[in-house]
């Protein structure tokens, strides 16, 4: 009987930000015993199963729980944006048309910037990873993380790698890659807790406004959550002109 079988990947797409240079864009040989299911020589090679959208054996397609053969040819796809894969096996339930966030320790300022664009995002500096998928699981969030480990464990069925460094291209990438543009609703989370922000009446924070605040300002909101107060001064202006590239024009319905 024989003892060792070979398997040809090939890894498309942005799967490729996964493998060193010399062996991005190619067959790689892959050799193994028994018949494992597929998820798990797909991140052997490193590749999270969050990341892959399509998986395709010997032309048709199949779900994580293939059993790999002998000879199999295997060509594995990142999430597609723009073709419509519907009729084909899916890997995983479709994310809502209002997807909900938990980041890990380390994408603070992206998680503020989310909340800023509108976007349900939990974070804590103190979250341990074990915490992360509980959340995740338990509330159906999408994880983000720059530890792309976190993204190995099997009860999460939803989340990316953000490659990018800074929170700028972080963002851009994030809102691509989930097809958000059209989702955002600036300044309609607190920047500080993720809660709600919601019209308050002056009179009844006037005790908690500095001089000049309660002098100049009129119109207010406040997180439903941890109570911060939101107004339309320098700080505002200044987030409308940073990341107008994103929000939509100011309007009746925006709530600053």
């Amino acid at each position: 009987m024989k003892s060792e079988y070979t398997a040809e990947f090939r890894f498309y797409g942005e799967l490729n930000d996964f493998f060193p240079p010399q062996q991005r864009k190619r067959t790689i040989l892959y050799r193994f015993s028994n018949h494992p299911g597929i998820k798990d020589p797909i991140e052997v090679f490193g590749v999270p199963h969050t990341e892959v959208e399509l998986i395709v054996v010997n032309g048709q397609s199949v779900g994580f729980g293939y059993q790999l053969q002998d000879g199999d040819r295997v060509a594995v796809y990142p999430v597609f944006s723009s073709l419509d894969i519907s009729s084909l096996i899916s890997l995983r339930e479709k994310t809502s048309h209002n997807p909900r966030f938990i980041l890990d320790v380390n994408l603070g300022k992206l998680a503020k910037l989310m909340r800023l664009l509108g976007f349900d995002s939990l974070y804590r500096n103190d979250y341990r990873d074990a915490d992360v998928v509980n959340i995740a699981v338990n509330e159906q969030r999408i994880v983000l993380t720059r530890d792309r480990r976190l993204l190995y464990v099997k009860h999460i069925s939803h989340g990316y790698w953000v490659r990018a460094v800074d929170v700028k291209s972080q963002i851009d990438e994030v809102l691509r890659r989930f097809d958000l543009h059209g989702l955002i609703h600036p300044f309609a989370r607190c920047l500080i807790c993720n809660g709600v922000i919601m019209p308050v009446a002056k009179a009844d924070i006037l005790d908690h406004l500095k001089p000049k605040t309660r002098l100049y300002y009129e119109v207010f909101h406040q997180c439903a959550n941890c109570r911060r107060i939101y107004w339309e001064g320098s700080h505002m202006e200044d987030m409308w002109q940073r990341y107008a590239g994103y929000l939509v024009p100011k309007d009746a319905n925006a709530i600053f």
